[in-house]
């Protein structure tokens, strides 16, 4: 879409506001809103300027001009559902004062791999279709202070609230319990209507929805939306978190993706699927290799394997995420690959042919920035492929079994390889990448970016969670 043709669409749809979008490195989405009025053809093809320094992680003062450019091409802009004067929401990139794009922005950096991919000669697209589970709440606390570390959350469907005395209303009684959700039909599933008006407003704002339901844990829930390019997943996942924590504001609730808010019960997964077509060929396809599978893909397969622990950093991008990747939660954290199987980290999904057979990686979750999870996920796969990489020894042929049910000492007699344990260990590799000239990172992000995302999550997560003093430690330590 043109400038001029985007005008002419926000003119036929009265639109009275310009609202502009782009993604940090954490993964948050930030917005300035201009008047429609103020804005022409000139405008849209220059960008709109705004401080840097004001983005966590970002640019100095001393340096903080930058420009927002709208990507009016790639498709994903809409009408803002929720606004009370007509808005048209646009994802944009960040440049430099000099025209050039900013290394840090996400977007940019998720842009420059699909290049790499093509230079590379290894296809011309790559689609991504991940899956966004979140948890619903009917209220939440939290308080950080120097003499109480707590928090609490709620949910009618929770079984803590089977005792609970609700005042004038009686306690119905009927709930999903822990691991009791998928899927139940109502009244034990008590979000049927507001996941049903979560997707309407997803399909006014332009997805393509089909599987809607009920996930595993009390309180939480799945929207399946249509996968798209690495950009256009992208921006979907930044658009689908809004409308659902939107929706949910709207009535009276809390909606989050936070990857384990409740303990004991499954977590939220961010379930990524991938495949690279050149052509118009699926290169992950092949009818007769295992379940439908080419050996590139098992190139790409064994490239994300190799390079799990820096992966997981961009994945699984937060102290939270690996509360999640515990045994029998459906989160698998053990590196090997099979069909049907959920508890390997790749799955191979059942598929009827070519335009279907994809890799799902199950392990990111939604606390990820999404254009970097995707990028880096991209990243690994290619250079298994490049490198002709071969999945390990130990994971080499598919794993049918329950994965789960495998203790660790037996994990280390068969010689399988797992996620790392934390944040820190994530970390760990990725510095190892900074150090490394040829690292697979390199081939699309800067060392100054690299180093900033090792620093900011040092920041902001590491050393914040690892210093304060936990509740379970009163239980384990209080008396010693």
């Amino acid at each position: 879409m043109t400038p001029r043709e985007f005008l002419d669409y926000c003119k036929e749809n009265e639109i009275e506001f310009l609202d502009l979008r782009f993604t940090d490195i954490k993964g948050t989405t930030h917005h300035v809103t201009y008047d429609i009025d103020a804005v022409d053809e000139e405008v849209l093809k220059n960008g709109f300027p705004f401080d840097g320094s004001s983005i966590p992680a970002w640019q100095p003062i001393n340096e903080s001009d930058m420009v927002l450019k709208p990507d009016l091409e790639i498709g994903t802009h809409f009408i803002d559902p929720f606004t009370a004067d007509p808005t048209m929401v646009v994802y944009c990139d960040v440049y430099n004062t000099d025209g050039t794009p900013y290394e840090k922005c996400p977007r940019s950096i998720a842009k420059k791999a699909l290049e790499y991919m093509k230079e590379q000669n290894i296809g011309d697209v790559a689609y991504f279709g991940p899956e966004n589970e979140f948890f619903v709440f009917d209220n939440v606390i939290i308080r950080d202070d120097i003499n109480s570390q707590c928090y609490e959350v709620d949910s009618s469907e929770g079984v803590w609230n089977d005792y609970a005395e609700w005042g004038d209303e009686l306690n119905i009684g009927h709930r999903p319990r822990t691991k009791g959700g998928y899927f139940p039909v109502a009244p034990v599933d008590s979000m049927v209507d507001l996941r049903a008006e979560m997707v309407k407003v997803l399909k006014e704002v332009g997805f393509k929805t089909f599987v809607v339901h009920h996930e595993v844990a009390q309180a939480q829930g799945e929207i399946g939306v249509r996968f798209g390019t690495l950009i256009e997943a992208a921006d979907r996942v930044q658009t689908l978190k809004y409308v659902i924590k939107m929706v949910a504001h709207l009535n009276g609730k809390t909606a989050t993706f936070m990857p384990k808010p409740l303990y004991g019960d499954n977590g939220n997964g961010m379930h990524t699927h991938i495949s690279i077509w050149k052509d118009g060929r699926n290169l992950f396809y092949d009818a007769n290799g295992y379940a439908g599978l080419s050996d590139i893909a098992k190139k790409f397969i064994a490239g994300v394997f190799h390079h799990a622990n820096a992966v997981a950093a961009f994945t699984n991008a937060s102290m939270n995420s690996y509360k999640r990747l515990q045994p029998g939660f459906e989160a698998p954290n053990i590196l090997a690959y099979s069909a049907r199987n959920r508890s390997a980290s790749c799955r191979i999904p059942w598929g009827a042919g070519e335009k279907s057979v994809r890799t799902e990686f199950r392990f990111p979750d939604s606390s990820s920035n999404p254009y970097l999870a995707f990028t880096t996920l991209l990243l690994a796969g290619l250079d298994g492929i490049k490198n002709n990489l071969e999945i390990y020894e130990a994971a080499k042929e598919p794993l049918n079994e329950d994965l789960f049910e495998l203790s660790l000492d037996e994990l280390k007699e068969r010689g399988l390889r797992t996620l790392p344990a934390t944040l820190r260990e994530a970390i760990y590799a990725v510095e190892d990448e900074l150090k490394d000239p040829n690292s697979f990172l390199k081939a699309v992000m800067s060392d100054d970016f690299i180093k900033t995302y090792i620093d900011y999550k040092y920041e902001t997560e590491i050393i914040p969670v690892e210093g304060r003093p936990h509740p379970y430690e009163f239980v384990t330590t209080y008396s010693c």
